[in-house]
C-alpha cells in the first residue's frame, strides 16, 4: 500500500484532486498507517488513474460517478462519444494552427 503523496506522484494527480474524488465518493483510502497517513492499495490507485483519464477526456465528476462502476456495455458508447469530441477538437485546433501559420507567412512577406 502507498501513502497519498506516493499515489499522487505515481498517478500525476494532485492531492487536492484525490481529496475531491474522495468527497465525490469515487475513491477512498484503504487504511491508515500508525502515523495517521492515508494508505491506498493497487486497486484504488488504478481507480484514480481511470478517474483522471475520464476527466482528461472531458467528463465531469458527476458523469464519472455514474460510469466508474458501470458495465462495459454502458461505458463503451460514452467513451466513443468522448473520442469523437476529442477528434473534432483536434481537427479544429489543426485548422487554427494552419490559419495562424498562414497569418505568420503574410506578416513575413510584408517585411
Amino acid at each position: 500500500m502507498k501513502k497519498l503523496n506516493e499515489v499522487c506522484r505515481d498517478t500525476g494527480v494532485s492531492r487536492r484532486a484525490v481529496q475531491g474524488y474522495e468527497d465525490a465518493g469515487l475513491v477512498s483510502a484503504t487504511a491508515k498507517n500508525k502515523y495517521g497517513h492515508l494508505l491506498y492499495g493497487e486497486r484504488e490507485e488504478e481507480r484514480i488513474k481511470r478517474i483522471k483519464l475520464f476527466q482528461d477526456m472531458g467528463l465531469s465528476l458527476k458523469e464519472i460517478a455514474v460510469l466508474i462502476d458501470a458495465p462495459d456495455e454502458a461505458l463503451k458508447p460514452v467513451l466513443e462519444v468522448q473520442i469523437k469530441k476529442l477528434e473534432e477538437s483536434i481537427e479544429k485546433n489543426m485548422m487554427l494552427i494552419h490559419m495562424a501559420n498562414e497569418l505568420i507567412r503574410e506578416i513575413e512577406k510584408k517585411r
